[in-house]
């Protein structure tokens, strides 16, 4: 399951990060590495952007950097 795909309130693991190059790096920069966990506090009306809580902070990414997070 990708995290686009996640609803609003749950908690999910990382289990991968896909993708290559500037999209791949930004995401690890923010903090979203393998085994991490994710909190999806809210998912905008048309499905962009979406904020998670990692690590402590709060993040809103867009429907394509999502999309290369893989979670369980």
């Amino acid at each position: 399951m990708r995290l686009k795909e996640v609803a609003p309130g749950d908690t999910v693991t990382v289990k991968k990060v896909h993708g290559e190059g500037p999209i791949r790096r930004r995401i690890f920069d923010m903090g979203i590495t393998p085994r991490t966990k994710i909190y999806v506090r809210k998912v905008a009306p048309l499905g962009d952007p979406i904020e998670i809580t990692v690590r402590n902070y709060e993040l809103s990414l867009r429907k394509d950097e999502a999309q290369e997070i893989e979670v369980e």
